[in-house]
């Protein structure tokens, strides 16, 4: 974690300039209200990566300096469990078709198949260097990996759990994403600042797409109904909107230093951008276009999850006031 205070003032500085340059005709407004704050169980240190369950409405959260799984009931507001022995996890992602919650343990170069029911560990695939983001593409029952540190997108055969392939992507591995409309796979490529495609029936890229105005892409969301990628860079902090038909940026938007976990509420078509710097960036998207809501800070907020069935928002802040907490968010109407 980067020294908040300097990075946060950057943020605005840079923010402030990007209005009066003109880059939005919109002006901020509080577009979030504070819900709930609930404590979280274990010591005042680093989550990382979210993910909802809609099927039972549980939100599992990697709390990783840890070594923590957090599993919290929405609908109840309460943790159900803590489970340990996830080595630095990183990266969760659901999938709620065969109980099975996936959990990148970085620590022991391993993804751990975690059974939802039983909250039991079924089996663990590795190894892989550095293990992030994770994807799953349900047709082909596999689950891909950001190896962030191996310049690789891993591939496990859910089925088994055993890694079964490695997809060289010219870069460090950003997020990995299943893009529902076409069937793929999306990973943002460090350094040669592409998002790769990948067709997971033959473990192949299939098409790549520069970035441009984009440094060390990082963190994706979809709006899968437009064809729609946003595409985070965490060198200059930017955002750009891709068209997956087209295979091109359309435009690139200013965001906190640092960004990394972005989540999209397809119902009223918000886009959050939560960056390392505690910036957490709102934006109305218009199909081709973004307006600005609102920027905001808020310590330690760089990553946020969406229930996109009552719009509420969750940010895992490591520490408030000498403990962890998980912020509930409303939008405002």
């Amino acid at each position: 974690m980067k020294p908040n205070c300097l990075y946060c003032l950057s943020a605005l500085v840079l923010l402030s300039a990007s209005f009066a340059c003109g880059q939005t005709s919109a002006q901020t407004k509080k577009v979030l209200m504070k819900v709930a704050d609930i404590p979280m169980p274990g010591p005042a240190v680093r989550f990382d990566y979210q993910t909802f369950d809609p099927s039972n409405g549980r939100l599992y959260i990697a709390h990783m300096n840890p070594d923590q799984l957090v599993v919290f009931d929405t609908l109840k507001r309460q943790v159900v469990a803590s489970l340990d022995g996830f080595k630095r996890v990183h990266g969760v992602t659901v999938t709620p078709e065969n109980h099975r919650l996936y959990a990148s343990v970085t620590g022991n170069h391993q993804v751990a198949a975690v059974d939802t029911q039983s909250l039991k560990t079924v089996g663990t695939a590795g190894p892989i260097n550095y293990p992030d983001g994770l994807a799953y593409a349900p047709k082909q029952n596999k689950v891909f990996v950001s190896d962030e540190h191996g310049g690789v997108d891993a591939v496990i055969d859910a089925t088994n759990n055993k890694l079964i392939a490695n997809i060289p992507l010219g870069g460090g591995a950003g997020n990995t994403v299943y893009d529902p409309d076409s069937g793929h796979i999306l990973v943002a490529v460090h350094g040669v600042n592409l998002l790769d495609i990948i067709d997971p029936a033959t473990n192949q890229i299939v098409n790549r797409i520069p970035l441009a105005g984009i440094k060390n892409p990082h963190g994706i969301a979809l709006d899968a109904s437009n064809h729609i990628a946003f595409v985070a860079g965490e060198a200059n902090h930017s955002l750009a909107v891709v068209d997956l038909n087209a295979m091109k940026v359309l435009s690139t938007y200013q965001v906190g230093e640092d960004p990394d976990v972005l989540a999209y509420d397809p119902g009223l078509k918000r886009l959050y951008v939560s960056a390392e710097s505690g910036t957490v960036t709102v934006f109305q998207n218009n199909g081709r276009k973004l307006d600005l809501l609102s920027s905001f800070e808020m310590l330690h907020a760089h990553t946020v999850a969406v229930d996109p069935k009552t719009h509420l928002v969750y940010f895992p802040l490591e520490n408030i006031d000498g403990r962890p907490i998980l912020r509930i968010m409303q939008p405002v109407k």
